[in-house]
């Protein structure tokens, strides 16, 4: 499961990148500012925004400690900040004055590589902030770069499509055309691969482009048997160009944003989709991992930045979780169904339970003439709730069983949306029963129980055209 907890909405045009450090969280725009934020509350620091670049402000990042914070602008400089105090470290510019689209950190902090519109490559010593070397590519503009785990080399990405692989000595060691009408982003998973034959380390590596694709590369260097790039496999799910991606900080997990306005979160190992996220408004531009804990930033050309929590367990178990949830409840004890009671809010019931016997498999065979015949439950409010909460632990056995996702079930019905609808909570539901919501309850939120400030329902085509492919998928 993952959930939005925090909505950020502070920058005054589109966003144009979000990265973590393991206490903050940056944020960068066209309306020329950085802002950094507070992990443990999302308050934003007193020093932010930060303030230095006449242009656009196009990616950020930060060093590995998390002490220094790059950023770059249309107005040509790289610029590194103190994170404590929102001071000025050193401003960069790039020689030949194009407006620098990307900046990344080496591994070890002592290098950092920014990269031009105008093709243009630098490599800057972090320490001294002195140019150490500079290159170019052929074609295109340069937009995007990663280095490799290890720091023995880094890859850039450019607007004609060719991925660029340089040494740290800046190097080109190889180059070839990787997405037709141009590369966004790229990004390496932290996690090596194993090969057990001959005990060399592999890295994945992900890259998306205007092509609408996102694919998989191997990647394997030494100093000798030298570099090796191989195409490994392409995701699909967006039906618009994907504007970026990025590994989960242990590799189990890689999201990417795309100009259909949704998010989308794969299994890397089984390359299956896990989750679809779709409250964003407009182009999604960015996509980052905090390092230490389970939580994803997105941010948007319509100003804002979603902070997404997920459940502390992995892909690999929430599957076993989904295959199994129906044997798992019918094996329930007596003293889990007790359990299940309590956070229903039916602790009346508890003794009564326990008196005759109901465990899992007996909880999901009662009906109402049970609970009044055999349980002697005499209110009919009780009874009501408790047949509710058993029916609604069907649905979710059934949609787990199915495999349906989470988040294409109405949070209301808990049955798969046919209109999905944006409520100005934030959160999709099916329309008909959103629209029943408000008419019969107080108007306030079913997710948060907090007023609703509108009662403005907008469709959600995004999520309904990413039902329908998966419907097309999974029907038989």
């Amino acid at each position: 499961m993952v959930k939005l907890i925090h909505t950020l909405a502070d920058h005054g045009d589109d966003v144009n990148c979000c990265a973590f450090s393991s206490s903050l969280l940056a944020t960068c725009s066209l309306d020329k500012t950085i802002r950094l934020y507070s992990l443990s509350d999302f308050t934003e620091l007193p020093h932010s925004p930060l303030k230095f670049h006449t242009y656009a402000v196009h990616c950020c990042c930060f060093s590995p400690s998390g002490h220094v914070l790059a950023s770059c602008s249309t107005d040509g400089t790289t610029v590194l900040w103190n994170t404590q105090n929102g001071e000025t470290l050193a401003v960069m510019e790039q020689p030949t004055g194009s407006p620098v689209r990307v900046c990344q950190f080496s591994p070890d902090s002592t290098c950092l590589v920014s990269g031009a519109a105008d093709g243009t490559v630098v490599l800057w010593n972090a320490q001294s902030y002195k140019l150490y070397r500079c290159g170019s590519v052929k074609d295109g503009s340069l937009v995007a770069c990663a280095f490799s785990p290890n720091g023995n080399f880094f890859v850039t990405g450019s607007s004609c499509g060719d991925i660029t692989v340089w040494d740290d000595k800046m190097r080109c060691l190889h180059s070839e055309k990787a997405h037709d009408l141009g590369i966004t982003c790229c990004d390496f998973s932290s996690q090596p691969v194993s090969d057990g034959e001959q005990g060399l380390q592999f890295f994945r590596l992900a890259s998306c482009g205007q092509d609408c694709q996102i694919k998989i590369w191997v990647v394997s260097f030494t100093h000798i048997l030298g570099f090796e790039l191989k195409y490994k496999s392409t995701l699909s799910g967006h039906c618009a160009p994907v504007l970026a991606c990025a590994f989960s900080h242990n590799g189990q997990m890689l999201v990417s944003g795309s100009v259909d306005k949704s998010v989308i979160v794969y299994d890397t190992n089984t390359e299956t989709i896990l989750h679809t996220l779709t409250q964003h408004t407009r182009y999604v531009t960015s996509c980052a991992f905090a390092p230490n804990i389970l939580l994803l930033a997105t941010g948007s050309m319509d100003k804002t930045v979603n902070i997404w929590q997920f459940d502390l367990e992995t892909p690999c178990q929430a599957r076993n979780t989904d295959d199994q949830v129906k044997q798992f409840i019918e094996d329930w004890s007596e003293d889990d169904v007790s359990m299940w009671l309590c956070a229903q809010g039916l602790n009346d019931l508890v003794d009564i339970f326990k008196i005759n016997n109901i465990d899992g498999r007996e909880l999901f065979n009662l009906t109402k003439e049970s609970l009044v015949d055999d349980l002697k439950i005499e209110s009919l409010g009780l009874r009501s709730k408790v047949l509710r909460k058993i029916e609604e632990l069907r649905t979710k056995v059934k949609a787990l069983s199915s495999g349906i996702p989470d988040e294409f079930l109405c949070p209301i019905t808990r049955e798969l949306m046919k209109d999905p609808v944006i409520a100005s909570d934030g959160y999709s539901y099916e329309k008909e029963a959103m629209e029943n919501w408000i008419s019969k309850k107080k108007r306030t939120s079913p997710m948060t129980n907090l007023i609703l400030p509108s009662m403005v329902l907008t469709p959600n085509r995004t999520l309904k055209m990413a039902i329908s492919r998966w419907l097309e998928t999974h029907q038989k």
